[in-house]
């Protein structure tokens, strides 16, 4: 399978929800035939300005996580303006409510590619919110920059991926745990793609390098209910949990998991999807000491992460931080910038041939990093962190160099079994 499509094995099965220009969805039947059907792009470029979307949930359950991240792009869009914009034109961002709602997401997409008119659109969080967008991404020949980390396999030519990747995140945490001597896994997760396609990853992992799974849990996304599943992972002989909840139900999990008496000495956990602006709401005590993997901390020193990390506390507040999700959104409009002015065209065509290339670089907060032309993901520092008592997250390890993505675990043996290869 050419990397260029989309792995039919992992197409969502809420992808039927393609809009049409007046806001109408289209019924199942009728979905499936417009995907087939090209659509002339109505991105204006005549002008002064070039418009793009920003599409995060600045409501419901996700918008603790996603608020931020759309801050850190429109930081990205300031700075690029002021330096005199993309191929001398301003960027005019047009921001939409995704609303922590994968059908709404696919709505807004479709507004913002038929009616706002936009170049390309930066957002998204939840895989289930990627998904449902894919097909409208797909259908109208428009670019998504998902800037989250993720389960992998899948690859889309409408899709650049500047979140980690499973091999860039998933797979350095478990080598740590294993060299740490946490052979007993207790896995908890939100209800939806990403921590069960994760998990299916984590038991064909576990399966080949001696790891135990003794327990895996899920609940809906936003549940607060966690005494069940805590008192589960007590009783498990786990020594350690694999945390893939999302969203503000981890404060829940948290406040339970410490109630019942687990800490980082006695049960670690190790988290993909929490990051320095979860902290505060989960609350410092409730989570000092755990370990998360990422490929950016906001205490990375480095002069390009103090200038990251300076600006957007001038911005948004001295009290603001900083986060892994951030700044891939950050470096996301970046990486669009630069295949727009190697291609000389905000057209679509032009830029994934920019981006084939191999040749698109920024010096990012979280270091170099470069997109692959192969597949549309970046290569990635990968980093565990420990929480301290201030809520930041120091590191404790770090791969000695950017790894290249590999979402389909192609160099993985052991993943034949997920992957088919």
């Amino acid at each position: 399978m050419s990397p260029r499509t989309t792995l039919s094995a992992v197409l969502p099965l809420i992808a039927a929800l393609v809009l049409t220009g007046c806001g109408q969805r289209y019924d199942p039947q009728a979905e499936a035939a417009a995907e087939q059907v090209p659509r002339e792009s109505c991105v204006n470029t005549d002008g002064d300005t070039i418009k793009v979307g920003l599409l995060n949930s600045l409501s419901g359950t996700m918008a603790v996580s996603e608020t931020t991240v759309n801050r850190s792009l429109n930081m990205a869009i300031e700075e690029i303006n002021d330096d005199g914009g993309v191929l001398g034109k301003q960027i005019e961002p047009v921001t939409e409510d995704g609303a922590s709602e994968p059908t709404i997401f696919a709505e807004r997409a479709g507004k913002l590619i038929r009616q706002d008119c936009v170049a390309a659109t930066f957002g998204g969080w939840t895989s289930a919110s990627r998904k449902a967008m894919l097909p409208v991404f797909e259908a109208q020949n428009s670019l998504l920059f998902y800037p989250v980390q993720y389960e992998g396999l899948e690859a889309s030519p409408n899709i650049f991926y500047t979140g980690a990747t499973t091999n860039q995140q998933i797979i350095p945490a478990l080598d740590w745990l294993r060299e740490q001597g946490h052979t007993k896994i207790f896995l908890v997760g939100s209800d939806y793609v990403f921590p069960r396609t994760a998990n299916r990853i984590i038991h064909a992992y576990a399966q080949a390098h001696g790891m135990e799974i003794v327990g895996e849990e899920y609940v809906p996304m936003g549940s607060t209910e966690f005494s069940t599943i805590v008192n589960k992972a007590l009783a498990s002989d786990a020594d350690a949990v694999f945390n893939t909840l999302n969203g503000d139900s981890n404060v829940a999990f948290f406040r339970q998991y410490n109630a019942v008496g687990l800490d980082p000495e006695t049960m670690p956990v190790m988290s993909v999807s929490i990051a320095e602006e979860e902290v505060p709401g989960i609350g410092v005590d409730n989570i000092e000491g755990q370990y998360v993997a990422w490929d950016y901390f906001q205490t990375i020193d480095t002069p390009t992460n103090d200038e990251f990390v300076a600006n957007f506390k001038e911005r948004y507040g001295q009290n603001q931080v900083t986060s892994d999700p951030m700044e891939a959104a950050y470096t996301s409009v970046y990486l669009w910038k630069a295949m727009v002015e190697k291609a000389g065209s905000f057209d679509v065509a032009a830029v994934q041939e920019a981006a084939e290339t191999g040749e698109i670089t920024f010096d990012a907060p979280e270091g170099e990093v470069t997109v692959d032309g192969e597949n549309q993901h970046i290569s990635k520092t990968p980093r565990i962190g420990q929480i301290r008592e201030d809520g930041l997250i120091d590191t404790v390890w770090e791969a000695p160099e950017p790894v290249t993505p590999d979402p389909f675990l192609g160099t993985y043996p052991w993943a034949e079994s997920i992957t088919g290869a």
